[in-house]
């Protein structure tokens, strides 16, 4: 991996910040991203920059640029996506809006050229070279594994789900006007160079996307160029805008993200519903009817207010005292929409049991172990996904989940039936072997 990079620190108000070139060779063979664990494949991707410096010093804070001239890993960032594998992709049935969007940047606003129905290449090759248009292609892990292969493991680094897009943008044009996204953003770049330009947020950490104007924004804090095998990362609300010098080549890059309503906020409202529906069980007083016309008044009145200042500071010292919090939709909309684990092949390891039956006296392990959530929740309607179990199994799933390998006959459950009837259950689903 490569030594040293740049990070886009220092802000500067009176003007853009100036980049020295940053580059060093590649050291010890080729560099490529290391999966052996999801921390060893984010710790790869932001290389040379530590973890503990990225969360530090960057994340939700600040850009950081990493420039690099180390041509293996530049040859496999293009790998991840390329202008012309849009020929096959539109030969599988590919369709404006759902799949790709055609757009330009015109005075400072986005014009969308999107055809009805199917994209064709050839028309979408017409907008790149003749209106100077550029292509967004949406979710492109669903066709490129190596792109499935790195988000399923971020996913499983951030605990958050993680979505792409791929912009090819052609020489001497910008397909978007300046904005700001709700979601930390990783930008890596693939084919040619891309010019940005970085301003302050006017809305730090920003909970939805907007388009600002020009000359709202001042002038741009930091301004570079990418190139094949550089990252570029900035926090949701960052303003942003980029395009491809003239003269040159067309540019390819992906934007990686992930955060999207996953901030303190979301998680209140997300957890504060099982905890009063909880304490309503226990506690007479949230169970008492609110006033009569209490819904028709256009004002709160002072009763209700210090009422619910009362109920408030009550869910507060229940907290203190809790150690599990019941997540009504955001643990659920992860589990359910997150990436399956990478694999090669016909994926027979993910829907097929494999190995011997689990017996009493089998020793047995977990497996897809980043991809297992055990959780106590509410009752959830029939569109859930995931395996339930009386919670007097949650002892014995815990054993499970915290040893590399365990005995049957060893699991804290009554009876023996109990402990084959848990670890069948679990093999079937594939999420155990017998070793």
């Amino acid at each position: 991996m490569p030594k040293k990079a740049k990070p886009a620190g220092n802000e500067k108000k009176e003007g853009p910040l100036p980049y020295k070139q940053a580059k060093v060779e590649a050291v010890g063979g080729p560099s490529t991203l290391n999966f052996d664990s999801p921390s060893d494949l984010f710790e790869s991707l932001i290389s040379p920059i530590k973890i503990e410096t990225f969360f530090k010093e960057f994340w939700e804070q600040k850009p950081l640029l990493i420039q690099r001239d180390d041509p293996s890993l530049a040859t496999y960032y293009q790998s991840l996506f390329r202008l012309t594998d849009l020929k096959s992709l539109c030969s599988q049935g590919m369709y404006y809006g759902r799949d790709v969007n055609v757009c330009r940047c015109v005075n400072g606003k986005k014009k969308v050229l999107n055809k009805d129905g199917k994209a064709h290449f050839l028309q979408l090759r017409k907008d790149f070279d003749q209106k100077r248009a550029t292509i967004q292609f949406h979710q492109p892990q669903r066709f490129k594994d190596e792109l499935w292969r790195i988000q399923e493991k971020l996913e499983c680094y951030f605990g958050s789900l993680v979505g792409s897009n791929v912009y090819i943008t052609p020489a001497g044009s910008q397909g978007l006007p300046p904005h700001y996204d709700d979601v930390e953003v990783f930008i890596l770049q693939l084919e040619g160079e891309k010019h940005w330009r970085l301003y302050h947020p006017t809305v730090p950490l920003a909970r939805e996307y907007s388009v600002e104007a020009e000359d709202r924004i001042g002038r741009p804090t930091h301004e570079f160029t990418l190139k094949p095998g550089d990252l570029l990362y900035f926090p949701r609300g960052t303003i942003h805008q980029a395009d491809t010098p003239p003269g040159l080549a067309h540019s390819t890059h992906v934007t990686i993200s992930t955060y999207q309503n996953n901030s303190w906020g979301d998680f209140l409202l997300d957890t504060i519903s099982g905890l009063v529906f909880d304490t309503a069980k226990e506690d007479v007083e949230f169970r008492a009817g609110i006033p009569r016309q209490l819904l028709l008044q256009e004002e709160t009145t002072t009763v209700a207010t210090r009422r619910l200042s009362g109920f408030l500071r009550t869910l507060a010292d229940r907290l203190e005292g809790t150690k599990q919090l019941l997540s009504s939709d955001m643990k659920k909309d992860f589990v359910i929409h997150r990436l399956p684990p990478y694999y090669v092949g016909d994926g027979a390891e993910l829907s097929t049991p494999g190995g011997k039956l689990p017996r009493l006296d089998s020793i047995v392990r977990l497996q897809f172990k980043d991809h297992i959530v055990l959780t106590v929740g509410l009752d959830q309607d029939r569109t859930s996904h995931g395996l339930r179990f009386p919670f007097s199994h949650m002892d014995a799933l815990q054993q499970i989940w915290n040893s590399s390998a365990i005995s049957v006959k060893d699991l804290k459950l009554t009876t023996d039936e109990e402990k084959e009837s848990l670890v069948l259950s679990l093999w079937t689903e594939c999420l155990i072997q017998v070793i």
